[in-house]
């Protein structure tokens, strides 16, 4: 029986390699029920998820990791954001029943980064040039030239499930011998397929694939969908722009409404509410609508 909505890391104990293995299922149908994006936006939105997750496994740090991808095609940015504790939401903004074959048809030329927020401490990003036909294609350049690490990923999305697998060197003092280990692990990764990630269980998966190799799996990490949006997060934005400026739109409209790109919530400002949020009282103010 399918894993669902988990990540698993593994270890090649005899060898300078670790691993994850992921599974979204119900994370992924609450993530892209709150969109209506074409077929092929949706599968992107999918496997930079599935990326950002993979990837929050591979830092040590409280905070969120976001991913972005940035282009001049149909599809124009790409955001998948992932806490420490596996917590995903994402977004996409295309032009109107934007159709592509890959990513890279569909982003066209731009630029892939990766951003650090952690809850103390500044914040850290890197960025790389768009490359490759799948996102997992930028993820490996980035490594390759950022952290000059070996990594590859295969990450596979459709209606139902994303499912992805994650590779990567560790420091090694033999340096033939890991370039050899590397090789072998790599070959063998490399035999699997859509079907077998997305159906089978993480425990037969990596025998398929490993069966010679000791492998030490560890516990399941949980994986959901959820936003962080609020009024009082809004309404911080709000005071941000300074009275003049909101005072100015609520003259113009009679209100503030602002959507969030994550999960479609509309938040509505009144003028009662601008008063509350300049008077300090935030969390009052603003009145929220989920879809």
């Amino acid at each position: 029986m399918q894993d669902k909505d988990v990540l698993r890391r593994f270890l090649f104990d005899d060898l300078a390699i670790r691993g994850e293995w992921l599974n979204l299922t119900d994370s992924w149908q609450a993530a892209k029920q709150h969109h209506n994006y074409s077929t092929a936006v949706t599968q992107q939105l999918g496997e930079a998820l599935g990326a950002v997750t993979l990837l929050s496994a591979t830092i040590k740090f409280d905070g969120n990791l976001i991913l972005q991808a940035q282009g001049d095609g149909p599809l124009k940015s790409l955001v998948a954001q992932s806490s420490n504790n596996r917590n995903i939401r994402g977004w996409a903004r295309c032009e109107e029943n934007a159709h592509g074959d890959n990513f890279s048809s569909l982003l066209g030329s731009g630029r892939m980064v990766l951003t650090i927020e952690p809850n103390q401490g500044e914040p850290y990003q890197g960025i790389v040039p768009l490359v490759g036909e799948k996102i997992s294609d930028a993820v490996e350049n980035y490594f390759n030239q950022s952290e000059q690490l070996k990594t590859r990923l295969w990450i596979f999305a459709n209606e139902h499930q994303v499912a992805g697998l994650f590779i990567q060197e560790l420091p090694s003092e033999n340096k033939t011998e890991a370039e050899e280990n590397w090789a072998r692990i790599e070959a063998l990764a490399n035999t699997v397929t859509a079907d077998e990630l997305l159906s089978l269980p993480c425990e037969t998966m990596l025998h398929r694939l490993f069966n010679e190799e000791s492998v030490r799996l560890f516990e399941e990490n949980d994986v959901a969908f959820k936003c962080r949006c609020s009024n009082e997060k809004v309404a911080t934005t709000l005071l941000s722009l300074g009275r003049p400026a909101v005072d100015e739109i609520i003259s113009e409209q009679n209100e503030i409404i602002a959507d969030c790109e994550f999960c479609s919530t509309k938040y509505r400002f009144d003028k009662v509410d601008i008063e509350r949020i300049f008077s300090g009282s935030l969390s009052q103010a603003g009145t929220d609508t989920r879809h």
